[in-house]
Formats: C-alpha cells, structure tokens, sequence
C-alpha cells in the first residue's frame, strides 16, 4: 500500500457530486454481464472525484480455479498501462535538460541510422527505401515512429517482429536485444507519416536507461515508485507477494475463458530478463491511484513532484501531426483506444472531440490501458479518475471500457463544465 501519507481519502458520493444510486448500476453491470456469464473471473472499479475515493467495487475471484476471491489488494499485470509511467520518466529526464524531443532516436541508438522504410520482400533481407526524415524522439512517444506490434498480424513488418519475438506478452530477450533485432527489421512508414501501435515505449525505456545511466527498473523505484510509495508496483511479483497475484485468462470466443497465466507458475514470479517499459509492470489499483492522482494534482502528490505542470500540459496535448485524430492518422489493426474523436499525446490517447466518441466525457481527458483488459482515464475538467482492473486477455474482447465510461459519467450529478 501507499505511505499514510499519500493514501487516498474516502468520501460519500453526494459530496463530491456524484450519484450513488449511479454508481451502483456499475457493480450491477459487471455483476450480470461479465461475473455471472462468465466472461470475468474478476474486477475492481475504483472511481476518484475531488479528492476523494467515491467508489471501490471490488467482486469476483482473483483466481477462479482456487476459488481465491478478488481484494483490494490483488496484483494485477497492468501491460501497457506500464507505457504512460515510462513516458513520465522520460519527460523527467526532458526537464532535466539531458535530452531534447526533437532529436534523433539515431543519436542514442547509432545502429538505427540507417533504418528504411519497407517496399516489398516476405524475410530478410527487404527491399526498403530511405524514410522523408530521421525517426526523432517524439515518434516512440507518440507512436509516429513506423515500428510496429507483431501480434497486428497486419504486415511481413508484422511477420519479421514474430518471428524474432519483438513485443511478445510473453517476454523474451532483453532491451538490448531488441534494439540490435530492430536495426534489421525496416520501419512500416516513413516517421511522423501515421499511427501505429508499437514497442515504441519499450524504445523509450530502453533511452531512459541509456540516457540517465541507470537501469531503468531502478529508476522508476527511484524516481517514481518509491518516492510516491507505490510498494506494489514492479517488474516482478516478489514471493512473500505471490499469494496476490491474480491469475490471467484468455477469452475463448464462446463468451467464456480458459487459464492463460497461472498464479503459481508465472514468470512475473522472477525477475525478467527484459525489462519492458511498454508492458512489463504488475500493480494494484491503489498504487496505480496515487500515480494517477499525482498526474490530476499536476504532476505533484504529497510533497513528491514528478514532474512540472507545464510538461504534463505537453505530454496529455494532442502530438498527432497536423491535429488530426487516430481515424485519420491509424494503421494500426488493434489500439487500446477507439479513434474517433481521439489523439494521441506524449504516452497516452487524449479525449478532443468527445461528441464524435459517442461517449459522454470532457476536452483533454486522457487514457491507456492494458492488453488484459486493464484501463483508467483521467479527466481533469471534472477532477476524475477511474481505474478497471481484471485479467482478461484480449482487450478488444468486449466493449466494457466504453460502457464503463457511460456509467461514470453519468453519476456525475454537478458538473464543473
């Protein structure tokens, strides 16, 4: 748990202008959609308005095999919800003055410089052509690089990441490994050209190591973790922790699931040999609160500042060339946001035009999450947070992020808007 200190308060909904009857329907939902049919084996819905923790559902099993039931403190893989405390980091270090967002990934990965753009080939080696501009810094955080996931399934780009097991769930090599697979794989398009969801962010980790001359494990214990007393936020489960580790399931395209991560024979139980900025992080909902509740308070909790109000002002600013949204910039076959209406920031999707998400919500609310159907929002015109955590792999399986966005939002009885 947080440091005392840090702890979130707990407040009636009435107080903070929310309905609790509203709120309710959210438990109830999940209960007969998700934990009755069997689509879940678990959830926690954590619901945060100014400056208090309004609701806290917790239901279900953490692991359904043993029976162990769902508690607040169950670890959760949080996956690519790793990728926005990545980014943090880096924009520490942008502060700091020791790296610029405008210069050259090339400058820090020398083998990089010569990366093309594929024209045509099935293996290596491709037939590329020179990109219109070097990939810059800015490209990994925002995923304008032309790098790519090979689970997209989308292209031989795809084809060549699987084969060399680039951005797996299931970790393998190291970050070093990855860089030196990556100089001979080409880029899908020219930087800056489009979107696509990618291993950017484990290239952003990998700078962060780079760049400050630490392991970048140790600098978000340092850094982040520590500091803000996130004690449950890690790279591995730690055995006197392994008894709350949720186990992690597969939907099986029936509406059910099967077993795809035991509890008891996981690799999060080690120490992994790649340390993924992208997706390696397993967490709580409390810890993964008070780093959201540190971005809501501008980049401060507690006396901890992570970083200044005007870089988070940059970072959960919409980066997408010419402020266009994801619709018309997405190669990507699969994000953990919907595009309409959406941008992307320096480590997370930002809300500009709600009216075309078709979702209620506010200008410049901000997201990511998870591959196992993890996810939160920050929304800083009506000072909220909402954070879902269960295990279920792929995210795209059901719509609940969409629908849990409709149910917050409407428990929301005085809007600062």
């Amino acid at each position: 748990m947080p440091t005392s200190s840090l702890l979130a308060t707990t407040a009636s909904p009435a107080t903070a202008g929310m309905s609790a009857t509203a709120l309710q329907r959210i438990d109830d939902h999940l209960q007969r959609r998700y934990l009755d049919s069997g689509r879940f084996a678990g959830t926690q819905v954590l619901v945060y308005r100014r400056g208090a923790i309004v609701h806290h559902q917790v239901a279900g099993f953490a692991d359904l095999e043993r029976r162990v039931p769902m508690k607040p403190d169950t670890l959760f893989r949080i996956y690519s919800m790793t990728k926005p405390l990545t980014s943090v980091a880096f924009m520490m270090l942008v502060e700091e003055g020791r790296v610029a967002l405008d210069e050259p990934v090339a400058k820090y990965i020398p083998q990089w410089a010569n990366l093309g753009v594929f024209q045509a080939g099935i293996t290596a080696p491709f037939l590329t052509r020179p990109p219109v501009r070097p990939m810059q810094i800015v490209d990994l955080l925002r995923h304008t690089s032309g790098l790519t996931y090979g689970f997209q399934n989308r292209s031989n780009v795809d084809a060549a990441y699987r084969d060399k097991k680039i951005g797996e769930i299931e970790k393998s090599g190291t970050m070093q490994s990855m860089i030196d697979d990556l100089a001979s794989i080409p880029l899908e398009f020219s930087p800056g050209e489009a979107w696509n969801y990618s291993v950017s962010t484990d290239v952003v980790g990998y700078l962060v190591e780079k760049i400050s001359g630490q392991p970048f494990d140790q600098f978000l214990q340092q850094r982040i973790f520590d500091p803000l007393g996130m004690h449950d936020t890690g790279f591995h489960v730690p055995a006197a922790k392994a008894h709350r580790l949720a186990a992690c399931y597969a939907a099986d395209g029936k509406g059910g699931m099967t077993l795809q991560d035991d509890p008891t024979t996981s690799s999060f139980l080690e120490p992994p040999s790649f340390i993924s900025g992208g997706g390696g992080l397993v967490s709580t909902a409390a810890d993964y609160l008070v780093f959201c509740r540190a971005l809501l308070n501008r980049g401060e909790l507690g006396g901890v500042r992570l970083i200044g109000p005007k870089t988070l002002k940059l970072m959960t600013a919409n980066h997408l060339p010419g402020g266009r949204d994801l619709t018309e910039m997405s190669r990507s076959m699969f994000s953990e946001a919907t595009n309409a209406g959406v941008g992307f920031g320096l480590g997370f999707a930002v809300t500009m035009d709600p009216a075309k998400t078709l979702l209620p919500g506010s200008p410049g609310e901000y997201y990511w999450g998870g591959a196992a159907s993890t996810a939160f929002w920050i929304d800083p015109a009506e000072e909220l947070i909402t954070i879902f955590m269960t295990q279920l792999l792929p995210s795209s399986q059901y719509p609940v992020r969409r629908e849990l966005r409709t149910l917050v939002y409407s428990a929301i009885t005085d809007s600062n808007l």
